[in-house]
């Protein structure tokens, strides 16, 4: 009994663990504030900053920007997983595909986005074409790399067992290189998602008139570091949004691996293929 009430006491103490950190480093900041008596164009207190985000979010223009970013960021993410996610499954499969087009991927990982994304915008123009291109590019290479680890990841056994099971190739896919590769496949897209705000910022600080790269931008040049410092959670808040969402689709596709019973019915279907 004391057991369970020691865990219970823990998981409250966890759920209090981010708000309280949150908190401690605010006030670290306001402290820091006060005795290096920074200026506010150096280093903004935080009740600058929350000022400044309450006149952001009123005159509309932290929604304009945060909205366009936004777009980016999910077509972005969308387009590059899918890309990524077919090839994978094609280099997965043929290793001659692999050996001819491997070499290129790794030198274009070796090329900073940062370098790229100037060229993109002179190609495309300095619409949101060109962002999500960005956005896109920066994506592809940690899913795809984590698409073919997890399909290559199969047991052969298994293979042979479906085979033994005259499962056809959509079969195959389907009951068996799907889910198994998924749980690689998902830490992938978490890492994609996080590096899809970086690529739409990237490209927005090229070239753009609208976003949150925009707005800092703006706010560097109007000396304006509290609406910085805003764009900069709103960037933070978002990326923590689409990782969550991540988490949240992979409790929700890989369930079956904390229930037992829905593991033993995924079974009994594969052997009434």
């Amino acid at each position: 009994m004391n057991f369970v009430k020691a865990r219970r006491f823990v998981r409250q103490f966890s759920r209090l663990l981010l708000p309280f950190s949150i908190a401690v480093t605010l006030l670290l900041w306001q402290l820091l504030v006060i005795q290096a008596k920074f200026p506010s164009f150096i280093l903004p207190p935080p009740l600058m900053v929350v000022e400044r985000f309450w006149r952001a979010l009123q005159d509309g223009s932290l929604a304009r920007h945060t909205a366009v970013t936004l777009f980016e960021v999910l077509i972005g993410l969308l387009a590059g997983s899918f890309l990524a996610t077919v090839l994978g499954y094609f280099l997965a499969r043929f290793r001659a595909l692999e050996q001819l087009i491997a070499p290129y991927l790794v030198a274009s990982q070796a090329v900073p986005v940062v370098a790229v994304a100037p060229l993109l915008v002179i190609w495309f123009g300095p619409g949101m074409f060109s962002k999500i291109l960005i956005c896109a590019l920066i994506v592809f290479f940690p899913v795809l790399i984590n698409t073919v680890v997890g399909l290559r990841a199969v047991p052969e056994n298994l293979r042979d067992l479906m085979r033994s099971l005259h499962a056809r190739p959509p079969q195959m896919l389907r009951f068996l290189e799907v889910p198994a590769a998924l749980p690689v496949f998902l830490g992938g897209l978490r890492i994609g998602a996080t590096l899809s705000v970086i690529g739409a910022v990237v490209g927005e600080f090229v070239g753009a008139d609208r976003g949150l790269g925009f707005l800092i931008n703006v706010g560097r040049g109007q000396y304006d570091t509290a609406l910085v410092f805003v764009a900069i959670f709103t960037l933070i808040g978002m990326a923590l949004s689409l990782y969550g969402l991540v988490l949240w689709v992979e409790r929700r596709t890989l369930a079956w691996q904390r229930q037992p019973e829905m593991l033993r019915v995924a079974i009994s279907e594969t052997e009434n293929l």
